[in-house]
């Protein structure tokens, strides 16, 4: 794999158009005027996670005797509770009632939207076929974040253009659609674990 098709694989993955809805969902509740930094400072956890499991993900998984089934997995079960409130929003958590949750702060946006289980099981398969090119690996993280920033800061501008009645519609729309997505990333988890035990 070259240095370029790798970055253009990795910004397919983190899908930042895709994100875009999901973006706008979660920062509903924060004040105009910070949702920028919020979505930067967001952008930089997820490159960071995804440069750390880039460089120590496979020992990391190997040390605490974890798999890339049940990282699959693990990540689907994610996606399906986000999704869930995202359909079922709950008034005892709502975030209107609760300012303390207001602003996210590392998940969801870093994790799993960004950094999801796709993205790092992505770096995470760069390093291991050719662990001497982590250079050029660390590189095309590099250049798929930067391709992904701009569009992710420019989400917020598509709120006046949605209103508060089309962002309800996009957000129970994405939240059908994760709901799908946590399920085949589940199926795909088991079946990578059954297909381990059973070659």
């Amino acid at each position: 794999m070259s240095f370029l098709s790798a970055a253009v694989l990795l910004f397919l993955v983190m899908d930042p158009l895709g994100n875009v809805p999901l973006f706008l969902s979660a920062l509903k509740h924060v004040p105009i005027a910070r949702q920028r930094r919020v979505i930067l400072r967001e952008m930089l956890f997820a490159l960071v996670i995804l440069l750390v499991f880039l460089l120590g993900g496979g020992h990391l998984l190997r040390l605490l005797g974890l798999s890339q089934p049940a990282l699959t997995v693990a990540g689907g079960v994610i996606l399906m509770l986000i999704a869930l409130r995202m359909i079922f929003p709950s008034r005892e958590h709502s975030l209107e009632e609760d300012p303390q949750v207001a602003e996210p702060f590392l998940v969801p946006l870093a994790i799993p939207y960004v950094a999801g289980p796709s993205a790092l099981a992505t770096v995470l398969l760069m390093m291991s076929r050719e662990p001497s090119r982590w250079l050029s690996w660390i590189g095309a993280v590099l250049l798929a974040w930067a391709a992904c920033l701009p569009i992710m800061l420019a989400s917020t501008m598509l709120r006046n253009m949605l209103g508060n009645r089309g962002l309800t519609a996009v957000e129970r729309l994405m939240g059908l659609l994760l709901v799908t997505i946590a399920v085949q990333m589940m199926m795909d988890g088991v079946l990578q674990f059954w297909n381990a035990q059973h070659p």
